[in-house]
């Protein structure tokens, strides 16, 4: 087990799909704001701006850039993370996914809209874990988790977040995006330092608080797998697409495309 988390962190993880780890990234911190304004500067084919015109301040993602962006690839391979992901999904493996990262400037007020990683991905497994990690101290423009959502009989039907369309229109395997604010539903978020990270289940309910204070909030994310994730189906495109996978249902990802990344 990795110095950086305990039992309780593995049990909470579990039991609540969601946990705090403090530090994760605190000393590849600067690498990863150069990484952004590199990612910012030269997006890639997957960039988006996610509001509309009128729309105050500036929300930009963008994934799938570790093999072309050093820090990001310096992190996943050589940070703590691999480790602990493999910790917390109890798995003797950590295979890469992809990076993530989400830009809000100041004044931009727009929530980012409630939904799972799972169902827009075309991997499924028990064992997953995400790592959402601030590159600026975060007070309110936090991510905020639904506890014990991953283990929900059925996923949230994925969205376009700023088309507001479905992914997968009429597919009645997905119940409808739920609002946790007002159906009560246990939140989680945290106080958070740069380096920071929140591990969640690729099946928690997510969203995050738009940006109301005054200086830019950059978060650093990595999408991890465990031993017994496998491609499978779905009924429509995925995020992110990955075209000319070549992989069938119930395979394990491909390795030259997905890396190993921790082994015990």
């Amino acid at each position: 087990m990795h110095p950086l988390i305990t039992q309780d962190h593995i049990e909470t993880y579990k039991r609540d799909g969601v946990v705090l780890i403090k530090g994760l990234f605190a000393d590849w911190v600067d690498a990863l704001r150069d990484g952004i304004a590199t990612n910012m500067a030269h997006p890639g084919p997957y960039a988006a701006e996610n509001l509309h015109d009128g729309e105050a301040g500036r929300f930009f993602d963008d994934y799938c850039n570790w093999n072309r962006i050093a820090p990001f690839e310096d992190a996943a391979r050589h940070s703590p993370a691999a480790e602990v992901a493999a910790d917390l999904m109890g798995s003797q493996t950590c295979q890469l996914f992809h990076d993530h990262v989400l830009v809000k400037e100041p004044g931009t007020s727009k929530p980012t809209p409630w939904h799972q990683d799972s169902p827009y991905y075309f991997v499924e497994g028990e064992q997953t874990v995400s790592f959402w990690s601030p590159l600026d101290p975060v007070r309110e423009a936090s991510l905020r988790c639904v506890k014990g959502s991953h283990k929900w009989p059925r996923a949230v039907l994925p969205t376009r977040w700023l088309s507001e369309t479905d992914f997968y229109p009429d597919d009645k395997d997905f119940m409808p995006v739920p609002d946790p604010d007002a159906e009560g539903m246990e939140i989680v978020e945290y106080e958070m330092e740069p380096g920071d990270a929140v591990a969640f289940h690729y099946r928690i309910l997510h969203g995050a608080r738009g940006n109301d204070a005054t200086a830019r909030r950059r978060a650093f994310s990595l999408r991890l797998l465990g031993d017994d994730a496998r491609y499978v189906e779905r009924p429509g495109p995925t995020s992110p697409p990955f075209p000319g996978h070549g992989m069938v249902a119930g395979q394990k990802l491909r390795e030259d495309w997905f890396p190993v990344i921790f082994q015990r």
